[in-house]
């Protein structure tokens, strides 16, 4: 007797669980079949509309033209007693190859300009991605007001930096 009343006390327990392991994985299925139904709809129509986006693009934006400045820019610091180094890489981001070409002119001023700034920078802050940020912004700012001042145009939209090293 005291066995059949643990198994009917076990049972409906039992039951309970199982519906709730059940429809938890009911849930759990439909989810990932939706997620699936999803990605493959997004990814198909996608596929088959690059020819629209094209047209959609804006008349009047140009594609982006990207002139490296070589050779790569090396700055020292003596932090703390320490000699270190800073190398950085950049691309010049502009739409007009005829107005990059220009700029290219007053390359040794734009040089002279990034070096300096470069070199009065504090070692600690550009160990940072924010402090990289902020000294990508400070350099694009200078090149920009270089070209504003000799060919009466921003040129640039952006300074990318393709390469930084800290020693």
């Amino acid at each position: 007797m005291a066995k059949s009343d643990t198994a009917a006390v076990k049972d409906p327990a039992t039951k309970g669980k199982l519906k709730l392991i059940i429809v938890i994985v009911l849930a759990l299925l439909l989810a990932i079949g939706a997620s699936v139904g999803a990605t493959w709809f997004f990814m198909h129509s996608a596929q088959s509309k690059p020819a629209e986006a094209a047209d959609a693009a804006p008349v009047g934006k140009q594609p982006a033209i990207f002139e490296p400045m070589a050779p790569a820019f090396v700055a020292n610091y003596n932090q703390n007693g320490r000699q270190r180094y800073m190398q950085v890489s950049i691309t010049m981001l502009g739409r007009n190859q005829a107005d990059l070409e220009a700029l290219k002119v007053h390359m040794p001023v734009i040089r002279n300009n990034l070096v300096m700034l470069f070199s009065g920078q504090d070692f600690a802050t550009l160990a940072t991605p924010v402090g990289q940020e902020m000294l990508r912004q400070k350099a694009t700012a200078s090149v920009q007001e270089v070209a504003q001042k000799e060919l009466g145009k921003v040129v640039i939209e952006q300074l990318l930096f393709t390469n930084f090293v800290l020693q």
